[in-house]
């Protein structure tokens, strides 16, 4: 077995240079300490480019069962935490490899045949970023369905529509919540869009001008499961689009959480008292013994700007880059795992604090009787009895105004009192008043209306399945 010329501190291209690398250049340049995570997808790239070179007779049947043997050893070691990461090494690519040639000899030293480390790393992240979005889409599933499931148990719960964050108009809590799954089912889209753009292999482009082994691309991308190829191998090793969408995808979702928590901190704070969370998910005072802090919705709540900035640091990162590849480009590797861990286990949180939130529904309809919210069934009626909208506005803008005076609702002022305002108003115009019955009448398609709810968790219920 020859010697590993990867061994001893030495770099792969070391015969050029007439000194080591220093000990602080080292520590500066090395990217093992985080992208070893990429190691499984660094090992799938390899066997499948090993196994194209050995199809198309670039490296022999023994070099491939040996590559292929040492490759099965490696992932043993690595996964019962027996394998050594060398800082000197710099990445898991020349981990792996050296390794691999400690243990096979000259066939770990062919496999590098007719690739360079820029189409490998590109590979290996959009490997790994695949198999992350696989797990993520189940999640957003997940949060969906809790959202979803907890609306079923309330579409004749009322609470205040809010603009400006005052009441505006009554809705049932049950098409609140499902704004969110609207919002999350775009973000679903989004990520699966996303998806067929990082499924695209670079492999095979080499350094960069691609390269002149007989190589067989699509063989790669078909073992690989990849949609197709890169076809442009400038463009291959340089392109990190597939990982800005993903941080864009990552940072609108993450928004769509930040005001699903922003609410959740609102609704459980006494002086509005909507929910109430379970204890696994809030924290005390250590110093205010009667506190319970919602703290996980918060943090999710901070999360969000956690993973914004990530967004902006890829594209800053990327902004100024000639072709084709350049050393900034190990700078994307942490933001991106960065931002999938934080996506990940933001969602399977929320997802189980949505279904273990209490509501209070008698809480919620009171405050919707605090604000006037059925002011606009009030006009909506007069307009249906012949009068122009702008004039209702305006008559029951008055109506309003002695409402607040006496401090009523307007359903509690007398029939007599509101016929002062329009003589064209009857003793229906209490249904009219009341919040079921502004509830009840917008049964248009998108609407508060119970009827409509349920036909939406239908609906979604039926997509999620």
């Amino acid at each position: 077995m020859s010697a590993n010329p990867l061994d001893n501190k030495a770099q792969a291209w070391s015969a050029l240079f007439s000194e080591p690398m220093s000990e602080l250049v080292q520590r500066y340049t090395a990217s093992v300490g985080f992208d070893q995570r990429l190691w499984r997808a660094d090992i799938e790239g390899s066997l499948a480019h090993a196994r194209m070179l050995a199809a198309q007779g670039i490296i022999g049947a023994q070099d491939l069962a040996d590559i292929e043997r040492g490759m099965a050893q490696i992932v043993g070691e690595i996964e019962r935490g027996e394998f050594t990461w060398k800082l000197e090494l710099e990445d898991v690519h020349l981990n792996i490899e050296a390794r691999l040639t400690q243990l096979v000899g000259d066939a770990g030293k062919r496999l590098h045949t007719g690739r360079s480390r820029n189409d490998q790393v590109a590979t290996d992240v959009r490997l790994w970023l695949r198999s992350e979005i696989d797990g993520l889409l189940p999640l957003l599933r997940q949060m969906q369905s809790a959202l979803v499931e907890l609306a079923a148990e309330h579409t004749d719960t009322v609470m205040p529509g809010f603009t400006h964050l005052q009441v505006a108009q009554p809705v049932s809590f049950a098409h609140h919540l499902l704004a969110y799954v609207e919002m999350f089912s775009r973000d679903a889209d989004r990520l699966a869009d996303v998806r067929k753009r990082v499924n695209r292999l670079p492999l095979g482009a080499a350094a960069l001008a691609g390269t002149s082994y007989a190589l067989d691309r699509e063989r790669v991308a078909r073992e690989l499961a990849f949609d197709g190829v890169c076809e442009n191998s400038l463009d291959a090793v340089s392109d990190r689009d597939f990982a800005l969408e993903f941080a864009g995808f990552a940072s609108i979702c993450m928004v769509h959480v930040s005001r699903l928590a922003e609410e959740i901190v609102l609704w459980m704070s006494q002086n509005v008292g909507f929910i109430d969370l379970a204890d696994r998910y809030c924290t005390g005072s250590s110093i205010m013994p009667q506190k319970r802090n919602p703290d996980v919705a918060e943090l999710a709540r901070g999360k969000s700007g956690r993973v914004i900035g990530h967004l902006m640091g890829l594209l800053t990162l990327m902004k100024g880059q000639p072709l084709t590849y350049n050393k900034d480009n190990q700078e994307d590797k942490e933001p991106l795992f960065d931002t999938v861990d934080t996506v990940r286990d933001t969602l399977r949180i929320m997802a189980e604090m949505v279904g273990g939130m209490k509501v209070k529904a008698q809480a919620m309809e009171a405050a919707a009787l605090r604000g006037y919210a059925t002011a606009t069934d009030l006009a909506d009626y007069l307009v249906k009895k012949g009068l122009p909208f702008r004039d209702a506005h305006e008559t029951v803008a008055h109506a309003v105004k002695v409402a607040i005076q006496q401090g009523v609702d307007l359903s509690q002022l007398p029939l007599a009192t509101l016929q002062g305002f329009n003589a064209h108003i009857g003793a229906d115009v209490f249904e009219v008043l009341s919040l079921r019955g502004s509830l009840n009448a917008r049964n248009v398609l998108g609407g508060t209306a119970p009827a409509q709810v349920q036909a939406r968790i239908a609906a979604h219920r039926k997509r999620l399945q």
